[in-house]
């Protein structure tokens, strides 16, 4: 689809290092990346090449160690922790491997979880943004079930009603489709493609070159480097 002009992810000269015994070691170095809005990228590599820790910094759920990082043209390394968590809980949506839903909720209570931390929404419109969501992703019908009393592939649904109903800027898929089987992993692609062409931002962690091909860009990353 076609991408406004306008850059959503800017990174440049972005390094990630871990200090060990006085040895340091760089899960990233020296990435420059930038992804317009509309996008779909796909990040391909090797176990510990740096993805998942690249998808990390992108969901300001980990700290650079030197470079700069711009979500929305918001200079990240200038706020502080409070202030990125607002941003994230305002820009950001994620899709984990293992669906990180709270067994103790039901799937519309998952749902609605991320809009406890967004000051002003009344419960009543937390509960109409859920189930529009759940909608979207064909879950109505489970709407107040357990993740216990779920497929893998509903469970999946799930977490994605919950990244996408507050409206996020950026959908972050670290393997989305890795805990599930062949043809239900399809159907969580076609679903991210769905959410594309109506003008979501997509990053998606994935071994799966398959899946890799859905993206409109490809990037690989080899010990912590772009290729």
């Amino acid at each position: 689809m076609n991408t406004d002009a306008a850059p959503l992810i800017e990174m440049e000269n972005l390094e990630r290092a871990f200090t060990t015994d006085e040895v340091i070691t760089y899960a990233l170095a020296g990435i420059a990346l930038e992804v317009r809005r509309g996008e779909f990228v796909a990040i391909e590599g090797p176990s510990g090449c740096g993805k998942s820790t690249l998808l990390q910094v992108l969901g300001l759920l980990d700290e650079p160690t030197a470079g700069s990082y711009r979500l929305a043209g918001v200079p990240t390394d200038e706020i502080d922790r409070s202030e990125q968590a607002r941003l994230r809980n305002r820009e950001i949506g994620f899709v984990f491997q293992s669906f990180n839903l709270i067994p103790e909720m039901t799937a519309i209570e998952n749902v609605m979880l991320p809009f406890m931390y967004r000051r002003g929404v009344e419960r009543s419109l937390r509960r109409e943004k859920a189930e529009q969501a759940l909608a979207e992703v064909g879950m109505t019908p489970r709407a107040d079930h357990y993740p216990s009393q779920l497929s893998g592939g509903q469970q999946q649904r799930v977490a994605v009603a919950r990244a996408i109903a507050g409206g996020p800027s950026l959908l972050l898929a670290d393997e989305p489709t890795g805990n599930l089987d062949q043809e239900t992993g399809r159907e969580i692609m076609d679903l991210l493609d769905a959410l594309h062409e109506q003008g979501t931002t997509v990053v998606m962690v994935t071994h799966d070159p398959d899946h890799a091909t859905r993206a409109g860009r490809r990037i690989r990353l080899l010990d912590g480097r772009i290729q």
